[in-house]
């Protein structure tokens, strides 16, 4: 396949390509049947007595000349229109040749040159050196046959419009559409393919900077991410930390409650082992595009990652759907079973990804919607799903791919090892279901 050239830019000349295969093979074809029309064509010519005293070996020269370099039309345009102007010329004046297919043929080529000359300036000096030379010689031939009498002696040349004045007028006209035609439709098929030139290559560059924009977002929020969960980590150290020194102090006195504190160290090193495995799987795991991972430095936020990771989560929901209804988007809250103790990576993917659903609510479903936010809670489940009442189709970008946002999300559940459900309800409105695990299996601690 043939590169597209790149766009035209402030002085410098746009260079259409190179024919592709299909159109060399299309122009052999063109170039065999105008063969084959203007050879029957001449066939016919000469059965009504013209050229009848003309070599057939000429005609069939003459044939050859005006057709078959039609073939290679767009690799040389110029050539081409040079070689089947000469070749019309010719055939005419030796009257080897006919009227029908050989005008057929010279238009074609006088068109390429403007739809496919790779230079401007060459197209422009070759068609205007073929059509002045064709109006040299129609006026040639118009004065010396008003100066010869006896040829078309059934037209008058007396009057002020005589026939033979308006025989020439008509074939000034004729000429006049006819090289006209074939110059202007061949600059309109030059510009028509830069134009798809220009639109098939910025369709290109966009569709890379889109992809380029969704691999930074996914690296962007795997990096939060990362910074979430390494204050997670800490909390849990630091509680590892508080436990060891109570257990240490007691150990002597008071086993049970040196027991329990070892316990407790016990299972946040296992939640923070966790937390890290899924952390990793999710890292190796998304594709970025090639798209190198951007520095922490100048990662912004509302506010700094301990102080997010530390205060927001499961709890502080129902602030979210306060904020959302003091927006102007009226949202309910509900609670469904007792809440149970999850981890903070939990908590925060769970709040994190409630106040994404509810911000896409504002932004996509229209002005008339409302969004209910419900959590339920289970012996080793927690879910938490948002919907909405508002126009269908606030879960994709144009084009089908996913909204960055979604992006997010699924980065998070990812880590925190839930499942997640987007999608149109079929009443109406949209709809996104978070389930996260509150036990790990035992099998993740061998």
């Amino acid at each position: 396949m043939t590169a597209i050239a790149a766009s035209p830019v402030e002085g410098v000349e746009w260079v259409r390509p190179r024919p592709r295969r299909r159109q060399r093979r299309n122009d052999l074809v063109l170039a065999v049947v105008l063969a084959v029309g203007t050879a029957a064509s001449v066939v016919l010519y000469r059965v009504t007595g013209w050229g009848e005293d003309a070599p057939w070996w000429g005609s069939v020269l003459w044939v050859a000349a005006m057709t078959l370099p039609l073939a290679a039309r767009r690799w040389w345009p110029e050539i081409v229109a040079l070689v089947a102007s000469v070749a019309f010329i010719v055939g005419a004046l030796a009257e080897v040749g006919e009227a029908l297919f050989s005008n057929i043929a010279l238009f074609i080529a006088i068109y390429t040159v403007g739809a496919w000359g790779r230079s401007r300036l060459r197209a422009n000096v070759v068609r205007g050196v073929i059509v002045a030379g064709m109006f040299a010689w129609l006026f040639w031939g118009l004065i010396v046959g008003s100066m010869t009498p006896d040829q078309m002696p059934e037209m008058s040349r007396e009057g002020i419009i005589s026939p033979y004045l308006a025989f020439g007028l008509i074939n000034v006209l004729t000429n006049l559409l006819y090289f006209g035609g074939a110059w202007y439709f061949g600059d309109a098929a030059y510009r028509s393919a830069r134009s798809r030139a220009e639109l098939e290559e910025r369709t290109a560059e966009l569709a890379a900077e889109r992809e380029r924009t969704r691999a930074q977002a996914v690296a962007i929020e795997r990096l939060r991410i990362a910074r979430e969960l390494h204050d997670v980590v800490a909390h849990h150290v630091s509680v590892i930390g508080v436990q060891a020194g109570a257990a240490r102090r007691v150990i002597a006195r008071d086993p049970d409650a040196a027991a329990a504190s070892l316990s407790a160290i016990e299972s946040s090193a296992r939640d923070a082992v966790d937390e890290l495995h899924g952390l990793l799987g999710t890292l190796r795991g998304i594709d970025t595009g090639g798209v190198p991972m951007p520095s922490l430095d100048g990662l912004a936020d509302d506010e700094p990652a301990q102080t997010s990771t530390s205060t927001r989560g499961l709890d502080r929901i129902d602030e979210l759907v306060a904020e959302s209804a003091a927006a102007g988007l009226p949202t309910t809250l509900a609670i469904v079973g007792e809440p149970r103790d999850a981890s903070p990576i939990i908590g925060l993917s769970a709040y994190r990804i409630t106040q994404e659903a509810l911000t896409n609510v504002r932004k996509h479903a229209g002005a008339a919607a409302t969004a209910d936010v419900r959590v339920r809670w289970s012996d080793d489940v927690v879910e938490v799903e948002v919907t909405n009442t508002g126009a269908v189709g606030t879960g994709e970008a144009p084009g089908g791919a996913p909204r960055l946002g979604q992006l997010g999300m699924r980065e998070r559940v990812a880590a925190a090892g839930g499942t997640l459900e987007l999608g149109a309800r079929a009443r109406g409105g949209y709809l996104v279901r978070v389930r996260f695990p509150l036990r790990r299996s035992e099998e993740a601690h061998a």
